[in-house]
């Protein structure tokens, strides 16, 4: 019997899935004005247009349950429960950031959530997973470990090994593709003659399934279906989202390497307003109240980039603290 599973049908839990939603596609808009006014140093990767996928999946989610990131992972961070001060705090580089402004954007970590990092590293996260679900696994914790990772990352050799490895030692694993058809300028289908990536899971003895990635509710009915067999200790699962990023590879990029007609198409698909239009033409919420929505979560985002800015800077004197385990200066 699976030890998690909920019913997402339900207004109020469709209402949530929205707030998370909507609370990233804010989150990541003002981390993108952020950076193009100077305020987030380095490079930075949105999730805009993709917000679906860590919903849909996180949503299934304990607390406790482990998530392996991107780096494009600020969405996963809060879909997993992060808090918005706190995250653009790391993203601003100040002391008041879950790791003091150490990480920034691309290297978040988050123990108490289980987030064990965002990654820099193109399929870096995938053996990482692997340690997650072992520790579930030996110490039948009934925690799952779920990796988010890109159609780029799905080439790696990373991948191969250690789906290969977790379906052997049937870890509670769930790997998690999020295809948004180009690997930074490379489109997918001119380096893999793959149509589907989910069907690489044959090979491997576990479920594939490819998804619409843009459909929240879809994604966590798969996502309940595969936190369940986790759980119950039958191994992993792999889930592909067919998605798009709404922009560049990271903020600032030029995206001319993108036909227009390509662009409009997915913007049309808009996970977010795709859901808004579900939950009224079925008469489960007014538009009155998704608009108080809206501004809650702009509201709660704006008050997140005021910490952010006040915060202050690390100091210099700390510049060698957490290099060692044992605070050795």
């Amino acid at each position: 019997m699976c030890l998690k599973s909920k019913n997402i049908q339900t207004p109020d839990e469709l209402l949530s899935l929205l707030k998370k939603m909507l609370r990233i596609r804010y989150f990541e808009s003002a981390a993108k004005d952020s950076v193009l006014n100077g305020k987030i140093p380095g490079a930075c990767h949105v999730y805009i247009g993709e917000e679906a996928v860590a919903v849909g999946v996180c949503n299934l989610l304990n607390k406790d349950d482990y998530v392996i990131s991107t780096h494009r992972g600020h969405g996963h961070c809060l879909a997993k429960g992060a808090d918005p001060k706190l995250l653009m705090a790391e993203l601003f580089g100040r002391s008041d950031g879950y790791c003091q402004g150490r990480g920034g954007s691309m290297h978040i970590f988050i123990k108490e959530l289980g987030v064990l990092g965002t990654n820099g590293i193109v399929g870096g996260g995938l053996p990482l997973a692997l340690g997650a679900g072992m520790h579930a696994k030996l110490n039948k914790t009934g925690q799952v470990a779920v990796c988010f990772f890109g159609d780029g990352a799905a080439n790696q050799g990373t991948f191969h090994e250690s789906i290969n490895l977790a379906a052997i030692q049937r870890l509670p694993v769930i790997f998690v593709c999020e295809n948004n058809l180009y690997a930074t300028a490379t489109k997918m289908t001119e380096v893999t003659l793959t149509k589907q990536f989910a069907d690489r899971a044959q090979a491997y003895g576990i479920p594939g399934k490819t998804l619409d990635g843009n459909n929240v509710i879809s994604i966590g009915k798969e996502a309940n279906e595969a936190v369940c067999r986790a759980r119950e200790g039958k191994g992993p699962s792999f889930l592909e989202c067919l998605t798009y990023r709404h922009l560049g590879h990271y903020v600032g990029e030029n995206t001319d390497y993108r036909p227009k007609e390509e662009v409009e198409m997915w913007l049309q698909k808009d996970p977010i307003v795709m859901l808004k239009k579900y939950l009224v033409d079925n008469g489960l919420i007014k538009n009155e109240v998704i608009s108080q929505l809206e501004c809650e979560m702009k509201n709660q985002i704006d008050a997140a980039v005021v910490f952010a800015s006040e915060s202050p800077y690390p100091e210099i004197s700390d510049v060698n603290r957490h290099v060692f385990v044992n605070e050795v200066i």
